[in-house]
């Protein structure tokens, strides 16, 4: 979020929970990106707080509590309001249950696999319209043609990205495994170590696909305990989405701390990714 819009939209927050009777002395900023997560005190509270333009966190909040109700492992909504998104001063604020972190957190490839498949079978029975993941290769394919938007991009890095994308795209679609509702972005930084056990969070990410899709998210090692993967199927999602999450990197306005850093290291694991699998991104 950009500098100048953090202290409204905390100011946001601590309205809003303050009208229905949270008490709110002090607001702690827990993660800054496209939106604010914070933490409210001494209601303990976790805000998450968008510009009113985002209304995907209507929909997330509706599909986590669907997820809830069914017993999937995902964090929950604030019990003490109404399970709904709020909106002030041109953001639009949901609150949820803040989980206090549980040591170790460190989490076995078998749980998280566990966790993740659990997820998946509670999302299989919604039925909820959502986005196809193909949607995010061609937002990204889009940024690599605004030069505008990704002026710091090399000539052979956008070749290079542009082409992962097409191939990946083709080899996968061209598999034409079976497709669900996903969580969309399962990895670490959305899996909570609680004294509930693993919960997953930020369903606003949410799209269809197949479950290897979201495997891509996770750990590798996380894909060799979930039953009845498709190992190759695996791995070219993989690929395709470090070549998507690499893109995201070199948009002008990006807000990922060392966003351009990491952009530049894993442009050199795509190529590494690409040349062992012998995998032809020109044809």
């Amino acid at each position: 979020m950009q500098a100048s819009e953090v202290s409204r939209a905390v100011a946001a927050a601590k309205s809003i929970a303050s009208s229905l009777d949270l008490a709110v002395d002090d607001a702690i900023v827990l993660h800054d990106s496209n939106k604010l997560t914070l933490r409210l005190l001494p209601c303990d509270v976790l805000a998450r707080v968008a510009p009113v333009e985002q209304q995907v966190a209507r929909f997330e909040v509706e599909v986590a509590q669907r997820l809830g109700e069914s017993g999937c492992p995902v964090a929950a909504l604030e019990p003490r309001v109404e399970p709904r998104v709020y909106e002030r001063d041109g953001f639009v604020v949901s609150l949820w249950t803040y989980y206090e972190p549980v040591s170790p957190q460190e989490v076995s490839p078998a749980d998280y696999s566990s966790a993740l498949g659990q997820l998946h079978a509670g999302m299989r029975k919604l039925d909820v319209p959502t986005p196809h993941f193909t949607d995010r290769i061609q937002h990204a394919q889009e940024l690599l043609a605004n030069r505008e938007r990704t002026p710091a991009l090399a000539d052979a890095d956008r070749e290079l990205l542009g082409d992962t994308l097409r191939s990946m795209r083709r080899a996968i679609g061209e598999r034409g495994g079976a497709e669900q509702l996903l969580h969309g972005e399962p990895h670490p930084g959305n899996l909570l170590t609680t004294k509930s056990g693993l919960l997953f969070i930020d369903f606003e990410t949410c799209c269809r696909g197949p479950v290897e899709f979201d495997l891509a998210h996770a750990p590798e090692e996380v894909g060799e305990h979930y039953p009845g993967v498709d190992q190759d199927l695996l791995r070219e999602c993989r690929i395709l989405v470090l070549a998507i999450i690499t893109t995201w990197r070199w948009d002008r306005d990006d807000q990922l701390p060392n966003g351009r850093q990491l952009g530049a290291e894993w442009l050199s694991q795509i190529r590494a990714a690409l040349d062992p699998n012998g995998l032809d991104i020109h044809g």
